[in-house]
């Protein structure tokens, strides 16, 4: 075997040509997001946006080197000191962070800054597991299953009084490991259904929701009224979920903050005012509505060279990708990120050491969750939450954070053929 065999044949270069795929299409929409139409682009001088990406897209791939020329074991080894430095770096931010634009979520140094939320979620993927791999760990019992939320929810807990609760929400990725791992489907639909009945609640009112639950409960009564077991449940389910479609307005107007709600009320066509709350998500949906079938080009985007999308460049880049690339271009951003999250799942299967299997699952969700998420937001589909587009959206702390996170699954799948 030759010696570039031995050193590179083992990373799986379909994950790396998507990860250079997705990075150079990111940072071309952010060239054309924030370069100047009228003015000379400079691609040395750092007060531009994309010269800056370039420089994170550079030093990205310093990081890329230094985690492959890491032992796959570091990774197992030190997860738990890594977890608790992560936690230790959100807790400082409520001493040392700076605040910007209302959230304390980073350091800064200089001009730039460090956003550890983005770093905390490889740190708690490791810990994940490195905590369900261990040969005590059942995942089916009580007891390890709280533990193993206690683990989730820790991090998440650090962030929402940033306050960030988008990148909290990212949290709820974790769940897809468990699962995989055989944690009881209970627990993903009785999620699903809250959510679910929360914003049908919100989108037609309490009391054609208790109605519908009445009549649901009635028919599987009326099914299965020959069976002496679980008749409980059929009572008992239907009295759970009506109380709490009754609470929904009270959480809704005394838990949530107003710039939320607003949120949620223009995604449900209430009370819109498209010159404030609604006016980001109403300039993407006109941005990617222009680009038609093959869009208007580089650097052709009406919407964005009209600087009509704000923060374009980072949690909007979908909607210059739709304007200037249409829905051809849209359509290969998307199949890229696919492609990545099944080989991903794919390359997990595939491992013969479970703490490497649970963290593929682990990126995998969060990736999932990013990509839904940022998309959906971008669309009007879902609420704006501040969730940036994994390799896309521009930033420091957001690429290298996720470059972190896929290539150490790179070298600890690389390692496969010497696990046991």
């Amino acid at each position: 075997m030759s010696s570039f065999s031995k050193a590179y044949g083992n990373f799986d270069w379909v994950i790396i040509a998507l990860f250079l795929a997705l990075v150079s299409i990111g940072w071309i929409n952010i060239y054309s997001a924030s370069v100047d139409p009228t003015g000379v682009a400079e691609f040395f001088d750092f007060d531009n946006l994309f010269t800056r990406q370039l420089l994170f897209i550079a030093l990205s791939f310093l990081i890329v080197i230094f985690i492959l020329s890491l032992d796959a074991k570091f990774f197992e080894r030190f997860a738990s000191i890594i977890y608790v430095i992560s936690i230790v770096s959100l807790l400082g931010l409520f001493v040392f962070g700076k605040n910007i634009s209302g959230a304390t979520s980073w350091y800064s140094f200089g001009s730039f800054g460090i956003q550890p939320s983005e770093f905390a979620k490889a740190a708690t993927a490791l810990a994940l597991a490195k905590y369900l791999s261990d040969i005590q760990t059942d995942v089916k019992s009580l007891t390890h299953q709280l533990r193993a939320f206690v683990i989730i929810a820790l991090p998440a807990i650090c962030i929402v009084p940033q306050p960030d609760p988008g990148s909290a929400l990212v949290y709820a990725a974790f769940f897809f490991p468990l699962y995989r791992e055989g944690l009881s489907g209970v627990y993903l639909i009785t999620g699903s259904v809250t959510i679910a009945l929360f914003v049908l609640t919100l989108a037609f009112g309490p009391l054609y929701i208790i109605a519908g639950i009445v009549l649901i409960a009635i028919a599987l009564l009326i099914r299965n009224r020959k069976k002496r077991f679980g008749k409980r449940l059929y009572y008992i389910l239907p009295i759970v979920s009506i109380l709490f479609v009754f609470s929904v307005n009270y959480i809704f107007e005394n838990v949530f903050e107003q710039r939320h709600r607003d949120r949620f009320n223009v995604v449900l066509g209430k009370d819109v005012d498209m010159k404030s709350i609604g006016y980001n998500t109403y300039q993407s949906e006109i941005a990617i509505g222009n680009g038609g079938l093959a869009g208007k080009g580089f650097l052709k985007g009406t919407q964005t060279k009209g600087d009509f999308v704000p923060e374009q460049h980072t949690d909007y880049i979908f909607s210059t990708v739709g304007e200037e690339w249409g829905f051809l271009g849209s359509t290969l951003v998307i199949a890229l990120f696919v492609g990545l999250m099944l080989r991903i799942i794919v390359l997990a299967e595939r491992q013969k050491s479970q703490f490497s299997r649970i963290y593929g699952y682990s990126i995998a969700g969060i990736l999932f969750i990013h990509f839904l998420i940022n998309i959906g937001m971008v669309t009007g589909v879902f609420p704006t939450v501040g969730i940036p587009l994994p390799f896309f959206s521009y930033g420091g702390s957001g690429l290298w954070g996720f470059t972190i996170l896929l290539f150490i699954f790179v070298k600890l799948d690389s390692d496969r053929i010497n696990q046991w």
